[in-house]
């Protein structure tokens, strides 16, 4: 019995697996309309930025900050956002946030010059994103782990579909309603955040580490610094072509919808790219940095390319190597988060959003305003590109410097191997270790049996017969059982 108990209570010490799904799957869906309504309304902000510039008359590097602003904030405000979430739970915080990201739309549709815009789409919508982001990732994270990659590809399905819709959208709604009643429309639309507060379960039972809601003690490990720099690289070029792809077609000579169906194209392919990630690093066949190296290598060579796509007048070379970003820009995003787990472990991975969002916020809010300023003393938008593409690559190349990068076995596997290698190296070292290792098998052989008496009375005296051995398992079917 006792030994029964000893193999019991390691089972009841472990932590329960994730469930791989269930309502997870529901929160899957909340992180699809939220990152739409997120990441949709930012991909798209393009076509305000035209108007902009014309109303204002400011140049392209001062309507650029508004954008980067906002970025900035979403990233920067994410390590308050997880700590309210360990605080409070997703629900509020989620809901908190959506209000906000409408708040500073409405405000924005009242603006009279640039700095309005900058406080109101800036800093307040901006802050309302990471509320609603961060604690919403953390929640689909935690229903799933062999599925992980493929459950967050699903969700950031949202924003390639919203990529595609909204473009066009807002066009039609700055040529209906200017673009004050579209910013207004806008605000409204983002109230549709609260839903997915109200479906998202509370993660603050899951992850509460009552020492440290921000986990500052990250910032003093090498790799998730390193993985923090590289993330910096990407966030300077990612969001330029969606800041000043519509500008820049507009720019070649194209029309509005034109300009407008290149973002709406790129959505689509956004939209592939998520799923066939997901589909593609659930099969373990590389580990996920490798496959993030790969898809940032691929993105900023395409980036470099953009330029070359419109020349001549080409629509057709523009609009395929604008798909060709697309794909690469939706197959890398699930991939960001999906690491760092594998960086820092489940255990601390909330707090490591946050502070990995807060840190990288540094590129989006200086990237969109260096394209402007390149423009501006170019006059166009090639060089703009063509340095967003280098950091790309320059990020690509720091992810390679992660400690076990050019390890094709999990670094977790490759830890438990070098534990299990001591310990036959400590065995072989030791000369007694072999016959206590037979002794205690010895013991172990004995204990697995139990003397078993088996009573049986002769007719002329009332005797028992000698004890026999029988084994734990074997299966007994008479009253003799009771006395075991």
């Amino acid at each position: 019995m006792a030994k029964l108990q000893a193999n019991q209570a390691p089972q009841t010490q472990s932590q329960p697996a994730a469930p791989e799904g269930g309502w997870g799957w529901v929160v899957v869906g909340a992180l699809f309309v939220s990152s739409a309504l997120v990441f949709g309304i930012i991909r798209s902000m393009g076509v305000f930025f035209v108007e902009f510039v014309q109303y204002f008359g400011e140049s392209a590097q001062a309507v650029s900050w508004i954008t980067s602003i906002g970025v900035a904030m979403q990233q920067c405000v994410s390590p308050v956002g997880t700590a309210l979430c360990k605080a409070y739970g997703a629900r509020p915080v989620v809901m908190a946030g959506g209000c906000l990201s409408a708040l500073g739309f409405i405000l924005a549709s009242q603006a009279t010059c640039v700095t309005h815009l900058y406080l109101t789409m800036g800093v307040i919508s901006g802050s309302g994103w990471a509320l609603v982001f961060t604690p919403m990732v953390a929640s689909v994270m935690q229903y799933f782990t062999r599925q992980r990659s493929l459950a967050m590809a699903l969700g950031f399905t949202g924003v390639g579909l919203s990529s595609f819709a909204f473009s066009p959208l807002f066009q039609l709604l700055v040529e209906m309603y200017a673009w004050r009643g579209a910013l207004l429309i806008l605000g409204g639309l983002s109230l549709n955040m609260l839903a997915p507060g109200e479906s998202a379960l509370s993660c603050a039972s899951i992850f509460h580490r009552a020492y440290s809601y921000l986990e500052l003690s990250l910032l003093f490990q090498r790799p998730f610094l390193t993985y923090s720099l590289a993330i910096t690289f990407f966030n300077c070029g990612y969001f330029v072509p969606y800041v000043h792809l519509v500008a820049h077609s507009r720019h070649e000579g194209f029309s509005q919808y034109q300009a407008a169906f290149v973002i709406s194209a790129t959505g689509v392919t956004d939209i592939l790219g998520r799923v066939v990630s997901g589909w593609a690093s659930d099969l373990g066949r590389l580990r996920l940095p490798h496959m993030l190296v790969l898809w940032t290598g691929l993105l900023g060579l395409f980036l470099l390319l953009l330029p070359l796509g419109s020349l001549g007048g080409s629509y057709l070379g523009l609009l395929t190597v604008s798909l060709a970003y697309g794909f690469c820009a939706g197959a890398m995003t699930p991939l960001v988060f999906a690491v760092v787990p594998e960086i820092v472990g489940m255990e601390r991975m909330l707090g490591a959003l946050g502070l990995l969002q807060m840190i990288e916020s540094l590129g989006g809010l200086l990237g969109a305003p260096l394209s402007g300023l390149l423009k501006d003393l170019t006059g166009s938008y090639t060089a703009s590109f063509l340095v967003a593409g280098g950091f790309l690559l320059l990020g690509t190349m720091v992810t390679a410097t992660l400690p076990h990068f050019f390890s094709c076995t999990d670094p977790c596997h490759l830890q438990r191997h070098a534990g299990n290698h001591n310990n036959k190296q400590q065995n072989q070292q030791s000369p007694e270790s072999g016959l206590m290792t037979n002794s205690i098998s010895e013991k172990l052989n004995h204990i697995d049996t139990i003397p078993y008496s088996k009573p049986q009375l002769d007719r002329n005296s009332l005797q028992v017969e000698p004890e026999v051995y029988m084994p734990l398992n074997h299966s007994r079917t008479d009253d003799a059982t009771t006395k075991c």
